[in-house]
């Protein structure tokens, strides 16, 4: 038997495309044609928009908002209030006919309170530091940090600083 989904009775739901043993959090709101894979987590005050796609075993901290075009691969793990945005020339009440597209790969983690631009793409496993503002690609196993983000080392899939970029 598939781990239940668990739906916080604050939480407003409106995808059916929703993984075993995902938890979503009190005042999050999943728009309908989102997709959560399973076992992930899905903070408070979060919101996952139409459009966006969440692998498996993810965590998003609180406050954190998915825009559509952002897809988030397995057992990424988003800290609270990381910013995400999906439009490089935003304009009121202008709409473009898709969202520019930013892909976290496998295994990243992004620290508390950066921000992520639209069309960026992390590396798997990369590391983005707490308050980071991510302009351009981040290779696999990079750690970034700073405000623009620059290139402050290298870890490995645990995590761990190592003094070179790992293979795999």
């Amino acid at each position: 038997m598939a781990d239940p989904i668990f739906i916080h009775p604050q939480a407003l739901v409106e995808s059916s495309e929703i993984g075993a043993g995902t938890r979503v959090w009190a005042f999050a709101h999943v728009m309908p044609g989102a997709r959560i894979g399973k076992g992930c987590n899905i903070g408070d005050h979060s919101f996952v928009e139409s459009g966006a796609v969440i692998g498996d075993d993810v965590t998003i901290k609180n406050g954190v908002s998915v825009w559509d075009g952002v897809e988030i691969g397995d057992r990424v793990f988003v800290g609270p209030n990381v910013a995400f945005t999906n439009d490089t020339r935003p304009r009121s009440k202008v709409y473009h006919a898709t969202a520019e597209r930013t892909r976290i790969l496998e295994g990243a983690s992004i620290g508390a309170n950066a921000t992520i631009l639209a069309g960026i793409t992390i590396g798997r496993f990369a590391m983005i530091g707490a308050g980071a503002v991510v302009t351009k690609d981040v290779q696999d196993f990079e750690i970034v940090t700073g405000c623009p983000a620059r290139h402050a080392g290298w870890v490995n899939r645990a995590g761990e600083k190592v003094e070179s970029q790992p293979s795999d």
